[in-house]
């Protein structure tokens, strides 16, 4: 990481299906990714600027960046100095659930915008870091709950329904299945088109409107969603690269820290990779796991 810049992803054990980021990042960028679970990230210095589809947004201080599940996104420094923000990961079902409790709604929901001026939605987002970082569970799940019901009133629903696949979404869909089949050895473009019956420039349109990503872009995407699988489970980084397709332990490295913020070891290490997280030592709250990747100065609160 570039001087200055650091991360400390993790996982407190009382707050199930959470992820969470705490990061002051300067020159890193994001490449075009996406994520299985929502993001909230409560900017609390600097300016992040990040693709949202086709859309270049921009969060500062008391907002919170919102990405639903599977949304092609990137991520980036939008003023010299960079940015400083706490991120939470929870998966789809909590959100679900909270919406059902709160809301009375019923299936697949999301936000509808990706940046909130929401200056208390952003001090509750920071409140469930602390409170897990305190090891109070109480705290951390009730402020989870909050700021989750009070962005979806604010800017959140239920998805529409797509419409049916054109033959072109048809195509995308069937090429998307065969990349998730051989993502060790993936065709090339020309020969995927060939065997869907197609042109490589017409699948290569069709794919991008369907997951705003070329095949290519999408294919390192999964194969970095599924070493993530795979280091959960315990699987060695090097062992891990091997299995999704890509070359080498750097390989996996240089693509895994780009899509999720930190090193595929230190994440690992975060999640406990497959063994019961320690607990307590160097302030991290009883039954979390934490890692903290860093260089330069102690990153602000």
């Amino acid at each position: 990481m570039a001087s200055g810049e650091r991360a400390r992803y993790w996982q407190y054990a009382e707050l199930p299906g959470v992820d969470l980021l705490h990061a002051r990042y300067i020159r890193k960028a994001f490449a075009r990714h996406t994520h299985e679970t929502f993001v909230f990230a409560a900017i609390t210095e600097g300016v992040e600027a990040f693709h949202y589809r086709d859309e270049l947004v921009h969060a500062g201080p008391g907002q919170i960046a919102l990405v639903n599940p599977d949304t092609p996104h990137t991520g980036h420094a939008g003023v010299p100095e960079g940015w400083t923000y706490r991120t939470i990961y929870p998966d789809a079902e909590i959100v679900r659930s909270i919406a059902a409790d709160t809301l009375a709604l019923r299936g697949s929901v999301g936000f509808t915008t990706p940046v909130v001026d929401d200056p208390y939605a952003a001090r509750l987002v920071v409140g469930v870091h602390r409170a897990a970082e305190e090891g109070n569970a109480l705290a951390a799940d009730s402020l989870l709950r909050l700021v989750t019901a009070r962005m979806l009133r604010s800017h959140g629903g239920l998805v529409t329904p797509l419409p049916a696949l054109s033959a072109g979404a048809r195509n995308a869909a069937r090429a998307r299945a065969v990349l998730e089949d051989r993502m060790v050895e993936p065709p090339t473009l020309e020969r995927l088109a060939g065997e869907l019956g197609t042109s490589p420039f017409a699948l290569l349109r069709a794919f991008r409107d369907a997951y705003g990503m070329p095949p290519h872009t999408w294919l390192t995407d999964a194969r970095v969603r599924r070493a993530r699988q795979l280091l959960d489970s315990g699987t060695p980084p090097a062992a891990a690269a091997a299995a999704v397709g890509f070359t080498d332990q750097s390989h996996l490295n240089r693509h895994f820290t780009r899509s999720v913020g930190v090193p595929p070891g230190a994440y690992q290490r975060a999640r406990g990779g497959g063994r019961t997280p320690r607990s307590g030592g160097g302030g991290t709250a009883p039954g979390s796991a934490a890692r903290t990747y860093k260089t330069g100065p102690t990153m602000p609160p």
